[in-house]
């Protein structure tokens, strides 16, 4: 690899692992491609010249830190007739600069979907928005002081709680108003970003891209006013929109939204195992609208064997045309399933 390259390479490594790195990465650069320290240091000096990297403390204890490139809050009133598309251009996409189109195209994507259901659900007269670059990653953040999207969905759509109305979400095709919306929006935004989080309420949905996985987690937090949705991407990722959009899309349907994956973790609730029918009900609950359902039991231990025929027996029975896919089962899982309708298609 001629020098230059390879030293382009080392340096953009260097910046996509400062941050779970910032006290040892001269050293974890070192050895991942075999280069003296000093070479290094000589790196991070430039990077820091060039204004990408901030460096604190002395030689010995030094840690390093990306520089905010760009960080900017922007305060809006909210109107009926306020066009989302006119809000990105006008005051998101010159803090854009610089940024790969894909990562930009999936940027817009996510902020005027979430921003649209601010402006047409939240019931709020404000909204805030915060825009955070640094050369690593983008971050978006759209804060309304409306009604909660977790209220909101369970009142209108008369779900049993907050967590119903996030189990209900996860699952797309999911809106209170069908004449302006498909209900994908929020679906689609979740698997584009590295990072994606709801903050409304008293309840917290965080997704983390890990690799080629997910980390999902639900957490009690403070009870808050309104909604926050939080969006994160390197700048780095070759993912782009299309590539999202196919994944859940069949071929054989003109492309439409025909899949859907649902975490079975969000239908458990602290201190319950999941067993019975009406439990595998709830999940089921409007997954006719697609061809192929991937249901994820990362996290589940073990079931019930109501909880399993219902799904397994009952529900395909019923719905011969819903092809469901159980995925990440434990050996426990698999044999209950097993004992109820046979083993299931797994993955």
């Amino acid at each position: 690899m001629p020098k230059a390259k390879r030293k382009e390479e080392v340096k953009k490594f260097i910046l996509n692992n400062l941050e779970s790195h910032p006290k040892d990465i001269n050293s974890f650069t070192s050895s991942t491609f075999a280069v003296s320290r000093p070479t290094v240091s000589k790196y991070l000096q430039e990077l820091i010249d060039e204004e990408l990297v901030i460096a604190t403390g002395k030689t010995k204890g030094r840690r390093y830190q990306l520089r905010d490139i760009v960080y900017e809050r922007i305060n809006l009133h909210v109107a009926e007739n306020q066009q989302e598309d006119v809000v990105w251009r006008e005051r998101i996409l010159p803090l854009m600069d610089g940024i790969k189109k894909n990562v930009r195209d999936i940027c817009q994507y996510g902020f005027t979907e979430i921003y649209n259901n601010v402006i047409d659900h939240s019931a709020s007269d404000v909204s805030f928005i915060e825009i955070k670059r640094n050369a690593a990653r983008v971050g978006l953040e759209v804060f309304d002081r409306g009604v909660g999207i977790w209220n909101k969905l369970q009142s209108e759509l008369n779900l049993l709680d907050p967590r119903h109305a996030l189990l209900e979400l996860s699952k797309g095709k999911l809106t209170t108003d069908e004449e302006k919306h498909t209900g994908e929006g929020i679906f689609f935004t979740s698997r584009m970003f590295d990072k994606f989080s709801i903050d409304s309420g008293t309840l917290l949905y965080s997704k983390e891209r890990i690799g080629d996985d997910w980390l999902i987690e639900v957490d009690e937090s403070p009870a808050m006013e309104g909604t926050v949705v939080s969006m994160e991407i390197r700048t780095t990722t070759d993912l782009t929109r299309t590539e999202v959009f196919e994944k859940f899309a069949s071929e054989h349907h003109d492309y439409g939204f025909t899949r859907t994956h649902v975490p079975l973790k969000l239908l458990k609730y602290e201190g319950e195992e999941l067993v019975s029918r009406s439990q595998a009900r709830r999940l089921l609950a409007r997954l006719e609208g697609f061809l192929e359902v991937f249901l994820d039991f990362q996290g589940i231990t073990t079931i019930g064997q109501a909880f399993a025929d219902e799904i397994f027996r009952v529900y395909r029975n019923e719905h011969p045309n819903v092809t469901i896919i159980a995925v990440r089962m434990t050996p426990r899982v698999v044999e209950i399933v097993d004992r109820v309708a046979g083993a299931p298609k797994k993955t």
